[in-house]
């Protein structure tokens, strides 16, 4: 390995092995924006390069075993048929290992996740090593790995448990949106690797139900955007109740100069890890990408087609807004595709199921925000489609990250509407990608079809499918303000009923009235107490003056009666 000291950081950098190979390719223009041309792969070993194409794949010449990993993560890392490293994965590992502090950078779907569980797991000791006795509290966390979001640590979590079939390494997931009485319990019988977002994780810490005073491994995975959520304090915090002698290990497909200051508090000596060129790309060369100027009106009729596109396997669609997810999955329905959504609205289970369903092939699309750009790693991801431009040119990578992954093909379309053409321009600029122009497209443009592979004729609408007859949704908080509360009932209401009602409005409720004079009641008002029937005008006096002569009025003023009245009291 190339080892670059420096004089006034603590930052060791070390970069892919010398053999280099650089690769290009050059596809047939076309009218749609196609940015795969000129592809350049830096610092990847020779044989870490598919010589049909130029994606970066797993060096067929190294193996796990050459990278210090025990037999047993790699026994159940056969079982699923990862039997060879991928370049972060063969740079990281042996220094991980070793207890070394690290900064891992590299593109989002090369493998990060594996390159620092391998060697956390390794680490960990369990019931049978040699040094498990000496532990002071055995089944306290040994090592901690925080995450921006649920998704992320969930996936995250399932990897960990992949590598640990064979050693048996017990794994727990701590994020907000459930109970705590499931985490409790789990972490009452023992755990020795505790991965979650720092939210929870510091209330867990507050409260003494977390004891993170024996970790000896802290990991920090997407550095960069827990810093972006601001997350930074809790990070910190939960940072300052481990031991001063652990090691850390940051990984992050971008480390902007905030990563960097936080190395240089919490990490000591570092060695920064880099699978690639300081120039290389920021998104996978793997992913063909697309970039159409489209009508906000045709934009559901584009990507209906786009589904029934040749090799269309599974597709994810990301939307700026929940309700722009909602409304989208459920255009999607009508038009007769399986569907789910992933948003703020929708419960943790309600996300977590609808994930479960799109990783079984239950459903093909999967509409989501931004919460969901990072940490999902579906397998067979096909096509990655921006509905609506993103706000930076981080998003960006990291949307479409969710195809093109370990070595996998993808396809990325973006969709730009007119009002977005300057968000763009920057998300281009700072990536580079040379688009000085969108080609404006509609449903019906010959290039769309041929860009995207869709059979001739094909409409946005799976043939004979209708409309879904969807029932109202209820509001969110029953003693709510405004409309929610007042359609209430509305809603609990049937149809019958609802045509009844008008009927009934004109019909006055039935009111007894007694005629008072004195304090006695006067003639005839008993009668009016027990009629049921409505009250159309007032009963007749029963008095013993008949004339028509309008009654007197008594006046008064301040109390005093005037010449011709009495005290109104009297």
């Amino acid at each position: 390995m190339d080892e670059i000291g420096c004089s006034h950081s603590a930052l060791v950098t070390v970069h892919a092995t010398s053999t280099t190979q650089t690769v290009a390719t050059t596809r047939p223009q076309r009218r749609g924006t196609q940015l795969s041309e000129n592809i350049i792969t830096e610092n990847i070993p020779a044989g870490a390069v598919s010589p049909d194409d130029d994606r970066p794949e797993a060096d067929p010449k190294l193996t796990f075993d050459d990278l210090g990993v025990i037999p047993e993560i790699q026994e159940a890392l056969a079982e699923v048929g990862i039997t060879h490293p991928f370049p972060i994965q063969s740079l990281a590992i042996p220094i991980a290992i070793v207890g070394t502090d690290m900064i891992g950078q590299a593109r989002t779907g090369t493998g990060k996740t594996l390159a620092f569980g391998i060697s956390l797991l390794q680490r960990v000791l369990i019931p049978g090593d040699e040094n498990f006795d000496e532990l002071t509290h055995p089944g306290k966390p040994q090592a901690l790995v925080m995450c921006p979001t649920r998704e992320l640590a969930l996936q995250v979590t399932r990897d960990l448990a992949i590598a640990s079939t064979v050693r048996k390494v017990r794994v727990m997931t701590v994020y907000g949106g459930v109970g705590y009485d499931e985490q409790l319990d789990t972490l009452a019988d023992g755990i020795d690797v505790v991965v979650g977002t720092p939210g929870r994780l510091l209330d867990l810490a507050n409260r003494r139900d977390l004891d993170l005073s024996h970790v000896r491994v802290v990991v920090l995975d997407e550095a960069d955007e827990m810093l972006d959520l601001g997350f930074l304090p809790d990070v910190e915090r939960l940072i300052a109740k481990t031991p001063v002698d652990r090691q850390t290990l940051l990984f992050s497909a971008t480390m902007p100069s905030a990563i960097v200051s936080l190395a240089r508090t919490h990490l000591t000596r570092p060695i920064n890890v880099r699978a690639e060129g300081h120039d290389a790309k920021a998104t996978v060369p793997d992913t063909t990408q697309f970039v159409y100027q489209a009508h906000d009106l045709d934009k559901p009729e584009i990507v209906g087609r786009l589904l029934q596109s040749d090799g269309v396997e599974k597709v994810m669609i990301f939307t700026r807004t929940k309700r722009a997810a909602q409304r989208l999955a459920d255009e999607l329905e009508d038009r007769g595709f399986e569907s789910g959504s992933i948003h703020g609205d929708l419960s943790q289970v309600s996300r977590e199921k609808a994930l479960k369903r799109f990783r079984e092939g239950k459903i093909r699309v999967l509409v989501a925000t931004d919460v969901a750009a990072r940490g999902i790693d579906v397998t067979g991801v096909s096509h990655v489609v921006n509905y609506e431009c993103p706000d930076d040119e981080k998003t960006y990578v990291h949307r479409i990250g969710r195809t093109g992954r370990a070595g996998a093909k993808g396809v990325a379309v973006t969709l730009v509407d007119w009002a977005d053409v300057t968000r763009w321009n920057l998300i281009n600029k700072g990536l580079e990608l040379g688009i000085d122009e969108l080609v404006e497209t509609y449903s019906n443009s010959p290039w769309l079809y041929t860009d995207l592979e869709i059979p001739e004729g094909t409409k946005g609408r799976v043939p004979g499918s209708t409309p879904k007859e969807r029932e109202p949704r209820e509001p969110r908080d029953a003693g709510g303000r405004g409309r929610g509360r007042r359609d209430s009932g509305a809603a609990q209401r049937g149809p019958a009923e609802r045509q009844e009602r008008p009927a009934e409005k004109g019909e006055r409720t039935p009111r007894s009235r007694r005629r008072l004079r004195n304090g006695e009641i006067v003639d005839g008002a008993a009668d009016a107490t027990t009629s049921s029937a409505p009250v159309t005008s007032p009963a007749p006096e029963a008095s013993t003056q008949t004339s028509d002569a309008p009654r007197r009025r008594r006046r008064s003023r301040g109390g005093r009666p005037t010449a011709e009245g009495t005290p109104a009291s009297e």
